[in-house]
């Protein structure tokens, strides 16, 4: 019996508020978030599918579900990374993301690359 192959996707990310695209009279702070998917894996695999869980400091959460990230499904080999930036809108000042990434390995193996839970928040301001 052959051993699995190890899997393991690491993502980092970093938020930014849009302070120009956003209307806090109107409940509407605009976020960007940087994310930089890495395979320290030991085989090649490709991101196929996103899903996001988008919660605003109101308990509202939005559900993202789609093919890809920015239009494309980054095939990534052991040792390879590949960063993209995306944003979102939420009604409160502060919220969080987290979801998944479904990969595909080169040999067939589906799995599921977990993103931690982050914070979008606007910078604290000084008066």
């Amino acid at each position: 019996m052959s051993e699995q192959p190890h899997h393991n996707i690491t993502v980092e990310v970093e938020t930014n508020y849009i302070e120009g695209q956003s209307e806090p009279d109107n409940e509407r702070y605009v976020f960007s978030y940087t994310i930089t998917i890495r395979n320290e894996g030991e085989v090649p695999a490709q991101l196929l599918a996103r899903h996001w869980i988008i919660t605003d400091a109101n308990g509202n959460t939005q559900e993202v579900k789609g093919e890809g990230v920015v239009g494309e499904q980054p095939h990534l080999k052991p040792g390879e990374g590949f960063q993209y930036t995306s944003g979102t809108m939420i009604a409160t000042p502060v919220g969080s993301m987290r979801g998944s990434y479904q990969m595909v390995a080169e040999n067939g193996d589906e799995f599921d690359a977990d993103i931690p839970s982050f914070t979008l928040a606007i910078p604290r301001t000084l008066h």
